[in-house]
């Protein structure tokens, strides 16, 4: 219903990007570039600022921007509210999530949804918890999944179950052999830590924080994007890791990796964002529901 330059031009003004808005729609930079010029055309004015490689919102944009948001907003309702007569949960739900949640619990999830609701197509996004708020609050995502606390006020934060954040190290660590690590205890170790944006990497910062540990004062021997390839190379016995329990338990199970507790317990909430003054259809609340249940089962596993 929405017309096609109304949202291009709403990616391109909340990135300031014409490559990045590019990439979000799944278009080319050209075919951006080309549905822009045609709405400045109808408007006959300039609606961004271009010079020295970054753009900006001329004050035309920004009047633009402001009725493009809520356009887009009534004409999303119009459409779910209208598919909603039939009384059936289906049609698109894009889904975002942190990379932790959106690789060792959302998949079973999202599985189980789709074969009790066949005539959802979900769709998953999956970047750390800063990148999904923000494609979030820019309504290219539904909802998203989070780890760390929203930093976003256009978004609205619902928490969906508690997560535990331990100590991850080889059987043969010299921290395997304990009950318990404090906080202190984690400076004479290298540490295998998640970049910075990750929602696991801001939650262990402050945790280290009030503890009275600078951040810098540990010995990262090296930072990564991916659960996954830390846990491979905690297991060569290099460093330790702190990763959600959730992340380990078949390697743990396996007696591949040994995960210890922190003293205080490090627990910290996952949330789902979605988008402020933006109608959620059935299909959005359903999910969620669904996902919460199933979230908080899995964390006793």
């Amino acid at each position: 219903m929405a017309d096609r330059r109304l949202q291009v031009f709403h990616a391109v003004a909340k990135h300031l990007s014409f490559t990045k808005a590019a990439e979000a729609m799944f278009m080319t930079q050209p075919a951006v570039t080309f549905q822009i010029k045609q709405l400045e055309e109808h408007f006959n004015s300039r609606l961004f600022d271009r010079g020295h490689g970054r753009i900006s919102l001329t004050p035309a944009g920004e009047i633009v921007l402001d009725y493009a948001e809520r356009i887009l907003a009534l004409s999303a309702e119009l459409d779910t509210r209208l598919k909603e007569m039939t009384g059936q949960v289906a049609g698109p739900l894009l889904v975002g999530a942190s990379t932790t949640i959106a690789e060792f619990l959302l998949p079973r999830i999202l599985g189980e949804f789709k074969s009790k609701y066949a005539q959802v197509s979900p769709r998953l996004f999956v970047a750390n918890s800063e990148t999904v708020e923000s494609r979030v609050a820019e309504h290219t995502l539904d909802i998203g999944f989070i780890e760390a606390p929203s930093h976003q006020p256009s978004v609205l934060t619902d928490v969906v179950c508690e997560d535990e954040l331990q100590v991850v190290c080889a059987a043969l660590h010299p921290l395997a052999r304990l009950k318990t690590v404090s906080p202190k205890q984690l400076l004479q170790y290298p540490i295998i830590s998640r970049e910075r944006g990750s929602g696991t990497r801001e939650v262990t910062d402050l945790y280290l924080h009030k503890a009275g540990i600078k951040s810098d004062a540990l010995h990262v021997e090296m930072e990564l994007g991916s659960p996954e390839a830390i846990k491979g190379l905690v297991a060569t016995g290099i460093g330790f890791a702190i990763l959600s329990r959730a992340t380990v338990v078949k390697e743990t199970q396996l007696g591949q990796l040994v995960r210890i507790p922190l003293s205080p317990r490090l627990i910290r909430n996952f949330s789902v964002v979605y988008p402020k003054e933006r109608f959620r259809s059935r299909l959005v609340n359903t999910f969620v529901q669904f996902a919460k249940e199933r979230l908080a089962a899995l964390q006793t596993l």
